[in-house]
């Protein structure tokens, strides 16, 4: 999915026109995906700064419906040798619709380790398509993906389960359009597909709207498919926390993400 952040009219602005493909909801409220969202303020801020990020938080504070153009402000306290420090204020009109806050930066020659071990799951040939649960316009933001599930229950089989009893699971995930490069941007989306995992977490027809996401990138290389490793740590109050590592189909971690968000069980 190629996020189409232009320039603005005012140096370090942005912009931004929600498309159809870009939302998700019912086809008579459809809403921008959050990680939309932050793809798009990742796309601005590194744009300005000329610098990779290394990781940003998202804070959602309200919606934006199909032909808004949003105004993306990006503002840079902190511009040092290696890194930046930033924030993109994104608008419609007057109204702050997300706030995200990033670092950003690379420094050459630094050592490579890592610890986190993908799991050992079927590969996206020999698993089964996600199933679409809920109604949706045919041209929406869940048409532009590819999602296989290598274990646990999502889409329409959620709720046909008992509870998880680690609260994992794991989707193998692509652009549908395979010219679209798997980049930062794109793992910003994936990331926020975290909130399908609260349904098979809970056994039950559950999902969620995200509060916030706080994204973190390591090694981004070459890859055809993500695998999306969901783990979903609590639900109280009426809300659930969890993570998404994010994984190179070689086993290589190139992000990992949390989320706090507001549950919402279906009839």
């Amino acid at each position: 999915m190629i996020i189409p952040v232009q320039p603005g009219d005012a140096p370090g602005h942005y912009r931004l026109t929600v498309q159809k493909q870009l939302c998700v909801g019912p086809p008579d409220r459809l809403f921008m995906f959050g990680g939309v969202g932050l793809a798009s303020a990742l796309a601005a801020v590194e744009a300005a700064t000329g610098r990779p990020t290394v990781w940003a938080a998202a804070q959602y504070l309200s919606y934006a419906r199909p032909g808004t153009t949003l105004d993306l402000e990006v503002i840079v306290p902190v511009a040092g040798k290696y890194n930046s420090q930033a924030r993109v204020i994104t608008r419609a009109g007057d109204q702050e619709i997300i706030t995200v806050n990033a670092a950003l930066g690379s420094r050459p020659d630094s050592p490579h380790h890592q610890w986190a071990a993908m799991p050992d799951v079927p590969p996206p040939e020999d698993c089964r398509e996600m199933p679409i649960r809920w109604q949706r316009d045919p041209d929406d933001m869940n048409s532009q993906w590819d999602r296989r599930i290598a274990t646990g229950h999502f889409g329409r089989e959620r709720g046909k389960a008992p509870p998880s009893a680690d609260g994992i699971g794991r989707l193998w995930v692509r652009p549908a359009d395979p010219a679209t490069p798997i980049d930062r941007q794109t793992l910003a989306v994936m990331a926020d597909f975290l909130p399908s995992g609260v349904g098979n977490a809970m056994g039950a027809n559950a999902g969620g709207n995200s509060l916030d996401n706080t994204i973190r990138f390591m090694n981004v290389v070459p890859t055809d498919w993500v695998l999306a490793d969901i783990r979903i740590h609590a639900v109280h109050a009426g809300f659930a926390h969890g993570r998404v590592h994010l994984f190179a189909r070689d086993g290589t971690l190139m992000a990992t993400a949390s989320q706090s968000l507001i549950v919402r069980i279906h009839s």
